[in-house]
């Protein structure tokens, strides 16, 4: 059975840097499409960037663009979310999620939480003004 580690999260200063990372176990993530999610308090969680199965495609959603990298270490079997410039309003827990379809599920939206199998525990990102 699949599981999904998150850690990194902490408490940081507007405009600095955290990087995430989600490890997984019990199959390799070179066939997986991973992304990361986040929820803030009395919000939906929502879509932050995506990483295809094949590692060569790359999602974002907006708010994050030009911030945030999605990466993926197939050895390590890790996949980490770099996050720089960070604002008050990326406040949030995040989610690693993995989604086991590989290139069956392409086209699928990245967004849509009902395609990932497999997700963690979440990990708590604080960013304070």
């Amino acid at each position: 059975q699949g599981q999904l580690v998150e850690s990194g999260g902490g408490l940081v200063q507007a405009g600095g840097s955290l990087r995430l990372f989600c490890a997984a176990s019990g199959g390799t993530i070179s066939r997986l499409t991973m992304a990361w999610f986040r929820q803030a308090p009395g919000k939906e969680r929502e879509f932050v960037a995506g990483l295809s199965w094949s590692g060569a495609r790359f999602y974002y959603a907006d708010s994050v663009k030009g911030r945030f990298t999605i990466s993926r270490d197939v050895a390590k079997n890790t996949v980490y979310l770099q996050m720089n410039s960070l604002k008050p309003e990326d406040t949030a827990v995040y989610y690693c999620a993995a989604d086991t379809g590989g290139p069956t599920n392409v086209g699928r939206d990245y967004r849509d939480r009902g395609r990932y199998e497999y997700w963690g525990q979440g990990t708590q990102v604080t960013v304070s003004s």
